[in-house]
């Protein structure tokens, strides 16, 4: 007995309904997979690090002076800014590399005082200063271990007289660096994939730290070390 049209149609309407849910299904599975994969990822470091040269010097050359009178203070003060000068350009230094600090001056002592066992301190005190900055890192070694033909002079430098060492070519070498520091954390994002039976993917997400730069030890300033370490995440296929 043949069946009428409306129970075919229906039948029809229901296999449609069967075969577009399957496909449904497997459409939602195959999304799922597919997050799946975006969400598996590895954090790792690069670091990139190198010793480069200082190339700019700047050394506050200071001491002290001491009169009773501000105009003979003054004299001392020529006189003395003159021999470092001197000892500077003997060291192969030129004049447009040396400048002279505005001079601190103050007065210690106001009133006279009375014959006593020690002598009194002078009523006038300056702390003057000689600027040197140069690019001249061999001859700043040189000047430095050369210091006591300013004391055979009278010029006794303070305590404070360091020669600060600068490394400022940190544009030419970043760009070579930021790239050895990736490399190495793809090598290293590569080394746990591998270790764990995964494929490296595309970059997920990267994280360029700060350039730092720092002396290779504390007795060699004219010697720096750049580093940057960079952070990155990379999908797991």
């Amino acid at each position: 007995m043949n069946e009428s049209p409306k129970r075919i149609g229906t039948g029809i309407l229901g296999l449609s309904f069967i075969l577009g849910m399957t496909s449904f299904g497997l459409l939602i599975g195959h999304a799922a997979k597919g997050y799946k994969r975006l969400d598996e990822f590895v954090t790792v470091k690069g670091l990139s690090e190198r010793e480069v040269p200082a190339n700019l010097v700047i050394w506050p050359l200071t001491f002290s002076l001491g009169d009773e009178n501000l105009g003979t203070l003054q004299s001392k003060m020529k006189s003395s800014r003159e021999t470092v000068r001197k000892f500077l350009r003997d060291g192969g230094f030129e004049d447009a590399e040396i400048s002279n600090s505005p001079p601190s001056i103050r007065e210690v002592r106001i009133t006279p005082t009375k014959d006593e066992p020690n002598p009194p301190p002078p009523r006038y005190e300056a702390a003057v200063t000689v600027l040197l900055r140069t690019s001249k890192v061999p001859q700043v070694n040189s000047a430095l271990e050369n210091c006591d033909k300013l004391v055979e002079q009278g010029i006794l430098l303070t305590s404070g007289n360091r020669a600060q060492f600068l490394f400022t070519g940190l544009n030419e070498i970043k760009p070579g660096m930021i790239q050895e520091a990736n490399r190495n954390a793809r090598v290293a994002a590569e080394k746990f994939a591998g270790d764990s039976g995964a494929k490296i993917g595309r970059i997920r997400h990267a994280v360029q730290g700060p350039f730092e730069i720092e002396d290779v030890d504390e007795r060699s300033p004219d010697r720096k070390n750049a580093r940057v370490v960079t952070t990155v995440d990379f999908f797991l296929d």
